[in-house]
């Protein structure tokens, strides 16, 4: 333990900066800083000793943002202004540090290292470890989702897609990543014809314009894959050229130019925004050795959470479609065709009573044509209460699903 405990020391030593702040300003008492040495003295030998385990790490981490959040309260209440997070922060990514470089295969120490850094908004770091951690774990689909998802939300639809097709090129044994990607472009839709009604754009704006400047660059939301990361901040991510519109002779800003009725017409009229690209998705997914009617009923139950989509019908008519050619007698299959009226349909709304009058018709019906009776009953007992699960449903749709999913468990039981 010799090595170990001149580590810890060495490791103990560089937090003696903070820890006589926190007496100068009268933040702890000398008793607790005392106790604050003791234990992160604990915690270092605990983590430096073999055998350690990631959740040791883990441990260490949750007591060191623990501790700085007691920080931030004393210094609000005492109100000392001088005193900041920066060097607990260091810390801590330092610990994480050190806990992926023994445990470059725990899963959970990744995905924590990446919440940490994106909880003090430390976006190229959070790139440099998203990199890191996706050339260790290729195959993870986790790791690809979290990454498209980030630039996605940033309005950077381009590298989600890159991140998302890189993705499904190493995962093709599960299909959660591919369920994923079709959701991110389902949300870009929706976000785009928000755009298209007016919602969220302010008054003078083209829509088409503003649609077009949500899919923008943010400082620090690339990820790069090919070469190796720069250590260098200053030099991390891609280099921007300025842009020659961006302000006049006189340094002025220039106004952004107007589109021509051409160029929107063809935006408007582009397949991307009926649904092509949700589509392409699920038929490539169709390729994969991991598609079945279960894949299938996962693409259909997320294209149908997108009521707002105006392609949602014809987007979901595909799926269902390709699984009554494929699958015809499949529980999910059936549960699909079965729950079709009601996609899109606001349990709340006058259509809705409509619409579940056909699902119950088609039960009666799918009942009959399952080649798995009890596992269509146990799918549609589940979306039932789902249905019933809804704040504000009326009374008497209520007493009707809840007398059919009776029936159902009757017949299972027998």
């Amino acid at each position: 333990m010799g090595g170990a405990a001149e580590k810890a020391r060495f490791y103990l030593e560089r937090a003696a900066p903070e820890l006589r702040e926190f007496e100068e300003k009268e933040i702890f008492t000398k008793e607790e800083i005392r106790s604050l040495v003791v234990k992160r003295s604990d915690y270092e030998h605990l983590i430096l000793s073999p055998g350690t385990k990631p959740t040791d790490f883990l441990s260490y981490i949750s007591w060191e943002t623990s501790l700085d959040r007691l920080r931030a309260k004393r210094c609000a209440r005492l109100k000392i202004r001088n005193s900041s997070s920066h060097a607990s922060q260091a810390r801590t990514f330092n610990i994480f540090e050190r806990a992926v470089n023994k445990h470059p295969g725990s899963l959970q120490l990744w995905f924590a290292y990446l919440d940490f850094a994106a909880s003090v908004k430390a976006t190229k770091r959070w790139n440099r470890i998203a990199t890191r951690a996706i050339r260790l774990h290729p195959s993870e689909s986790s790791l690809w989702a979290l990454a498209g998802r980030r630039a996605a939300k940033a309005g950077d639809m381009e590298k989600a897609r890159a991140h998302y097709l890189r993705g499904c090129r190493f995962c093709t044994t599960e299909p959660d990543l591919w369920v994923e990607y079709a959701r991110c472009e389902m949300e870009w839709l929706q976000k785009i014809e928000a755009k298209k009604a007016g919602k969220g754009v302010r008054k003078g704006v083209n829509p088409v314009e503003a649609i077009k400047d949500t899919e923008t660059l943010q400082e620090g939301d690339v990820i790069e894959f090919d070469e190796e990361d720069s250590e260098d901040e200053d030099m991390d991510g891609e280099l921007m050229l300025p842009d020659p519109d961006a302000e006049g002779a006189d340094g002025k800003p220039k106004n952004k130019k107007v589109m021509t009725e051409e160029e929107t017409r063809k935006i408007e009229q582009s397949p991307a925004l009926s649904g092509a690209i949700p589509m392409a998705i699920f038929d490539i997914a169709r390729k994969q050795q991991f598609f079945g009617a279960r894949a299938a009923e996962m693409f259909f139950d997320m294209f149908a959470q997108f009521g707002g989509v105006s392609s949602q019908e014809r987007i979901v008519g595909h799926v269902l479609g390709a699984m009554q050619e494929l699958y015809p007698g499949h529980a999910c299959t059936v549960s699909c065709g079965i729950r079709q009226p009601v996609v899109g349909v606001n349990a709340l709304s006058v259509e809705f009573p409509k619409a579940l009058r056909e699902v119950l018709t088609r039960l009666k019906k799918g009942l009959e044509e399952t080649n798995d009776k009890k596992a269509l009953v146990e799918k549609m007992v589940s979306w039932f209460d789902g249905v019933l699960a809804v704040e504000g449903l009326d009374e008497g749709i209520k007493i009707v699903l809840q007398h059919t999913k009776g029936s159902l468990e009757q017949q299972v039981a027998n």
